[in-house]
């Protein structure tokens, strides 16, 4: 009993520092408020627009009856029209969107054979339709109308009986499908007893009902596909198995052919039974204006009522809501549209008899005779009881006041109703995926609209389920994630969040031995530049960085091991784990607490080749060359069968993600999860990012929060929505291992930057460049915005115009490569179409002339301002831009960024002069019709109208204040400065100095002796010393930042006092620490440190988790070696050559990128291009400013009662249409910002309803005499971040 009770090995320090581990940030009650709403919604769309689809379209074939009154009979042809238009809408829709993917995705061809068997089923299929609602259905009752539409699941029913009877094994829903083929056969059988009977010698009534009854046979052909390929599996025919494979393989080809067919014969019955049943066409062309609107109104209802309700339908299912919002509304539509006739009839002919007050006696036959037949068409007064009577009309042929008629009509419309509901009661047991392909859950790609509820719950694959128990549904292939950080010098903050984060995944998904679960993760940190030399020590040490990472590991595998241990609860101790000495440097290996293995790989530059990239290249060979393709090779060597091999390479190559992540990247494990389900169920997706959210303060990082947050909501749902995504950052994607071993990627991302356009395009942005190569090869990139993931951004203004400068040259130069390949990428990639390449080459072009258009605000702003003419504005808003410049070729990089921020304060003074002046201007006049007045009031509502489409983060509008007066900064003088400073390659943030001493160290000359200082440099020289000093005090708490150096090409000389690059940069100065200096003096000269090597080093860091030195596989050792020579090898130093290539990008600084569209990779471009596209259009503005009045488009103002003021405002044709142009862009990345938002509401509703609840919160009672362990240690569950969102 008591040794249990052991003490804890330090009791005084119990006291724990914990930092936020779980997401309890998020609302999930209101996430949960939003799913049930929206399931509510769903339902009751889908309900409503089924029952007017379904009501419309019987409303139309009322109109066509022979003897209703609400449209004569010589203009029956027009509702006619109406319903072939109702059955090839459909059709059409198919047919458009079939020739899209013919031409931009697949057009294989099928077999004759194919094609003949496709167009035979098709022909009877459209013939049918067209026979029984064009010819049979205008002759019988309404309520037979309604529910001989559900006697179509005949030959549905009895496939499913046939499929079932082909199994080997026994089938729960046999029964039910016979019992439904057997009802369905009874509603036929009772109504040919209905009609026929009721008067033998009625042939013309005769031929009606042999047509309806031949027809819904026909029709009920619709769904042979769904049980082809069931039947086909248990059957031992070839036939049947090509058959299904070829439809599959050409079903674009073979959809375009069919909805031809099906226009075609639908036309032909049309225009055949019109003259044959003595109707006029010509009446369509003079039909009055009354019966014009009746008709459209009520064809517009049915054509946008179908096509809405399949579409929510779609997304009931996808949303896991197939019975709440899929199949209980549909069932319940054809009972409501019953209602919706049937009471009304009753109710007139109810307040008809009571009218009479007794004194005649009237039965239903009277009723019909007096009322309804004896009526006079009026073209005045209510369509509504012309339409009642009308369909009682329909029921005058049977005698309604005979028990029997009613019973028999009754016991038919039953039959048939029960018939639908047990051949689809198997919808109830469906199985689905999170993520449910349209094309796996429909047979059919669209939907009937003459029968929609039938077509939609027929349309719906069917699945054999056993008696024993309900079929298991097959899972996808468990996958393995290998998780992939690079790090270099992250804060102590910023390494906290990204192991917090590779923790929590090991605690959501437990690693468990002989269980096998659905994913499996493995993580990495490639830790770069990890060494240092020590004086007196006999190996080379990790610098502070690596032991800050070794320290951090152990505090939150600490906390992660005892994180549900009470007070006085025995904690567990901190497992042993492995360190490694390896060909690149070290290793340590960690065996997470449940059951995961994160590896940190130390990285020796002096070993292996540093910088981000290599990193990447390091891993991409490590894991998937070495751990994946490797051991099949060896099989294979050893005799393995090689198809068999084959197959299973290509299968886990499938099923291999990596995750990339940067070193402060912080994330939930939910992110993780919905970006798997991308790539799970999608085999052409290469690569998934999410949602990124920059973490910080100050006004730079609020500046930010909303520039991602626009990038996110417009620019990357348009990408994704409309073709592919064409970056997928670094700091958080999942990447498919078939995409990155395919061919010209992996390899081709080894390429080393030799020219200087590929130090801008392989280095500056290598995460957009692998994407390029990506796309390139036909693989999809897509944006799942339910992914959230949290990143460090810059918070100076330094920082953050050298991050710009770095990424903004990328992203033109790999745009720029895709349209140069254009012709290719379209042909590999199904995803991107020309028509999408056409939106990248006008959406880059915009940015080329971004500079110019600020140019034309400013001056606008101005001509507001100083009421001067626009040609003079002009010319001042130009001065400023032109001056800055100009001078930045003259000055170093650092005096750019100070005179940028200066401008880019004035700018934001002025930008809110001229809003107010705006606002002012439009009360003064009371007038919004200015294009100033236009521009804001659109821009403002339509950003605002954006962020409540995110209600998670509408509070980020705030920030568009600050966005907006930030534009010139942003758009015009960063392009300056991104340009002229193109030739500085350096990563632009996180730099640091190099160690004190390291060139001495290395062998390196003694740089020249210093200049003397002037005021300035001295002064500069304190603030230095001074910010250093502050920073060596917070390393003693272990959160400091680093040094942070710009480094510039156009100085290469600095290179000979530093033998090595650093990991980030080129070229840097080589400045010395003061605080290293002074420890490097009280050092005594014959110093021995107490470690030897790295490995003594991390192994005297603490006792709390034991390091045991273990030793690398030999094959592995010389896969590394082979790896590092191959790929990996370090870089000499090389001045001439840095120098080269130096004059290189400088010479590329002064060419332009537009004219590499059009050119083969910037060897003919002229001078300032870039500068001289922008200065065109500012000339050619100020040109036609000169002339406004010759060369203007003249448009009158009105005031806010929008009427005439009598004054004109002119607008130059040019700014017309740049207006015009960004009103296109705007419009069409909301649409698809609307379109991507219920697609990700589809996702995380699916999501929240499918992923296992795993770290759900347990309620503990606490007794009153005990205490609970939340008062002592409150619970990590209720602490949360900063911010986040899900949806």
């Amino acid at each position: 009993m008591d040794k249990d009770r052991s003490l804890p090995k330090r009791p005084w320090d119990t006291c724990r520092e914990v930092p936020i581990i779980e997401d309890e940030q998020t609302p999930w009650k209101m996430i949960r408020l939003l799913q049930a709403v929206s399931l509510c919604v769903l339902a009751v769309l889908v309900f409503g627009l089924a029952l007017c689809s379904k009501t419309s379209f019987l409303l139309l074939i009322t109109l066509s009856s022979e003897g209703t009154k609400t449209l004569p009979a010589e203009q029956k042809p027009v509702a006619l029209l109406c319903i072939g238009c109702s059955l090839i809408a459909s059709s059409v829709l198919l047919l458009q969107k079939s020739i899209w993917k013919a031409c931009y995705k697949s057009a294989k061809v099928p077999a004759r054979k194919t094609v003949a068997l496709v167009l035979f089923f098709e022909f009877l299929v459209s013939l049918g339709a067209a026979i029984l609602t064009i010819v049979a259905m205008p002759h019988l009752d309404i309520v037979t109308n309604v529910t001989i539409l559900n006697g179509v699941a005949v030959l549905s029913a009895l496939l499913q009986v046939v499929s079932q009877c082909t199994a080997k094994e026994r089938n729960r829903f046999l029964v039910p499908s016979i019992t439904a083929f057997i009802l369905i056969l009874l509603g036929y059988i009772l109504f040919l007893v209905l009609y026929v009977m009721k008067d033998p010698t009625d042939n013309k009534m005769a031929v009606w009902v042999g047509l309806a009854v031949g027809g819904s046979f026909l029709v009920s052909l619709n769904w042979w596909k769904n049980y082809l390929g069931l039947i086909s599996e248990n059957s031992s025919s070839d036939f049947l198995k090509v058959l299904c494979k070829d439809m599959k393989r050409g079903q674009n080809i073979l959809h375009i052919l069919s909805s031809l067919l099906r226009i075609a014969v639908t036309a032909c019955v049309l225009g055949a039974y019109v003259p044959l049943a003595k109707m006029d066409w010509d009446i369509v062309q003079s039909i009055p204006s009354r019966e014009t609107r009746i008709v459209a109104i009520t064809i517009g209802v049915q054509l946008i009522s179908s096509a809405l309700c399949h579409w929510f339908a779609v997304a009931a299912c996808k949303m896991h809501a197939l019975r709440r919002c899929f199949i209980l509304p549909l069932y319940l539509a054809s009972l409501a549209v019953m209602v919706l006739f049937i009471v009304p009839v009753i109710v007139y002919y109810q307040d008809y008899r009571i009218s009479l007050n007794g004194t005649a006696s009237v039965n239903f036959t009277g009723y019909c005779s007096v009322v309804v037949d004896g009526r006079n068409y009026s073209s005045t007064g209510s369509v509504f009881p012309q339409l009642v009577l009308d369909v009682t009309h329909t029921l005058c042929f049977l005698d309604m006041s005979k028990i029997t008629d009613i019973g028999i009509l009754t016991g038919s419309a039953a039959s048939w109703w029960l018939g639908l509901v047990l051949a689809t009661v198997h919808l109830w047991h469906l199985s689905l995926y999170r993520i449910q392909r349209t094309q796996d859950l429909f047979i059919r790609r669209l939907y009937e609209g003459a029968f929609l509820e039938q077509s939609l719950l027929l349309n719906t694959r069917f699945d054999i389920q056993t008696t024993e128990k309900r079929k298991q549904f097959k899972p996808l292939d468990p996958v393995k994630v290998f998780l992939c950080a690079t790090m270099w010098h992250e804060t102590y903050d910023e390494m906290m969040k990204i192991i917090i984060s590779i923790f929590r995944l090991d605690k959501y998904r437990p690693r468990k031995e002989g269980v096998t679960s659905d994913v499996t993760f493995e993580g990495h940190i490639y830790f770069d530049d990890a060494f240092k030399d020590v004086a007196g020590s006999q190996g080379r040490h990790v610098n502070e960085y690596a032991e800050m990472l070794v320290e951090i590991i152990r505090e939150v595998y600490s906390i992660f091991l005892n994180i549900d241990k009470g007070l006085f609860q025995k904690q567990q101790q901190i497992p042993d784990q492995k360190i490694v000495r390896t060909p690149y440097g070290g290793r340590l290996v960690v065996n997470m607490p449940h059951g995961n293995s994160l590896v940190v790989h130390f990285k020796d530059k002096q070993l292996i080749r540093h910088k981000k990239r290599w990193s990447q290249v390091m891993y991409l060979y490590y894991l998937l060359g070495w751990k994946v393709a490797t051991k099949y090779f060896k099989r294979w060597g050893k005799g393995g069968d090689e198809a068999e091999l084959k197959r299973e390479f290509q299968k886990e190559k499938h099923n291999t993600y990596l995750l990339a992540l940067d070193g402060d990247t912080d994330f939930q494990p939910a992110a993780v999860m919905l970006l798997i389900d991308r790539l799970k169920l999608y085999p052409l997706v290469g690569a998934a990012c999410g949602r990124i959210h920059p973490t910080g303060s100050g006004p730079m990082v609020w500046y930010q929060k909303f520039e991602y947050a626009v990038g996110h909501w417009l620019h990357k749902t348009a990408e994704h929505v409309f073709g592919c995504v064409l970056c997928s950052p670094g700091c958080f994607s999942l990447f498919r291992a078939a995409a990155l071993m395919d061919d010209n990627v992996m390899k081709k991302y080894t390429i080393k930057a030799s020219k200087a356009r590929h130090h801008i395009q392989y280095d500056q942005g290598e995460d957009r460049w692998l994407c390029t190569l990506l796309l390139k090869q036909g693989w999809r990139v897509e944006y799942s915005a339910a992914s959230d993931a949290y990143t460090n951004a810059p918070e100076e203004f330094k920082e953050f115009y050298n991050q710009r400068r770095r990424w903004g040259p990328s992203t033109m130069a790999n745009i720029v490569d895709l349209l140069g390949s254009g012709t290719l990428v379209t042909k590999r990639n199904p995803s991107m179409s020309r028509p999408y390449m056409f939106y990248q080459l006008f959406s880059m072009a915009s940015s080329i002339l971004a500079p110019s258009a600020v140019v034309l605000m400013i001056a606008g702003s101005l001509t507001v301002l100083l009421d001067v003419h626009p040609s003079v504005a002009l010319v001042l808003a130009m001065i400023p831009p032109a001056v800055f410049l100009g001078v930045s070729f003259k000055i170093k990089s650092d005096t750019q960024i100070l005179i940028a921020a200066i401008m880019s304060i004035l700018y934001a003074f002025l930008m809110m002069m001229s809003a107010l002046a705006i606002v002012g201007n439009m009360v003064k006049d009371k007038t919004i019709m200015t294009p100033s007045s236009i521009f804001i009031i659109a821009l403002a509502c339509f950003y605002f109208i954006t962020a409540l489409m995110h209600p998670q983060e509408a509070g980020l509008i705030i920030y568009g204040l600050l966005y907006i007066l930030c534009i010139p900064s942003a758009y015009l003088l960063l392009a300056i400065y991104s340009m002229v400073n193109m030739n500085n390659v350096s990563w632009g943030t996180r730099e640091t100095a190099p160690a004190p001493g390291a060139a001495a160290a290395a062998g390196a000359p003694k740089p020249a002796a210093a200049a003397p200082q002037t005021q300035a440099q001295k002064a500069k020289s304190s603030f230095t010393q001074f910010f250093t000093r502050a920073k060596c005090c917070r390393k003693l708490c272990r959160r400091g930042s680093e040094e942070e150096l710009i480094v510039n090409l156009q100085n290469p000389n600095v290179e000979s006092a530093e033998p090595e690059t650093l990991p980030r940069n080129t070229i840097v100065e080589n400045v010395r620490i003061p605080e290293a200096e002074q420890k490097e003096e009280e050092l005594p000269t014959p110093y021995i440190c107490p470690n030897q090597c790295w490995v003594t080093q991390l192994q005297s860091l603490s006792d709390d988790m034991r390091l045991q030195e273990d030793t690398l596989d030999q094959d592995e050792e010389q896969f590394f070696r082979e790896l590092t020579t191959r790929y990996l090898e370090p870089l000499p130093a090389d001045t001439k050559k840095q120098k080269k290539m130096a004059d290189e990008l400088k010479d590329l600084r002064n060419k332009v990128y537009v004219t590499a569209v059009f050119m083969k990779y910037y060897d003919d471009a002229i001078t300032f291009i870039y500068f001289i596209c922008n200065a065109f259009w500012l000339m050619t503005t100020f040109t036609l400013q000169l002339l406004e009045t010759n060369i203007s488009i003249q448009v009158p103002k009105v005031d806010t009662n929008l009427q005439f003021t009598g004054e004109y405002m002119y607008i130059d044709p040019l700014g017309f249409m740049f207006i015009l142009a960004f009103a296109l862009l705007v419009i069409i990345q909301f649409i698809a910002m609307m379109y991507h938002r219920i697609c990700t509401l589809i996702h995380f509703v699916a999501f929240l309803d499918t992923e296992i609840k795993s770290n759900t919160q347990k309620q503990k009672q606490v007794k009153d005499d005990e205490v609970s362990d939340d008062f002592m240690f409150p619970s990590l569950l209720h602490r949360g971040h900063e911010e986040g969102t899900l949806v």
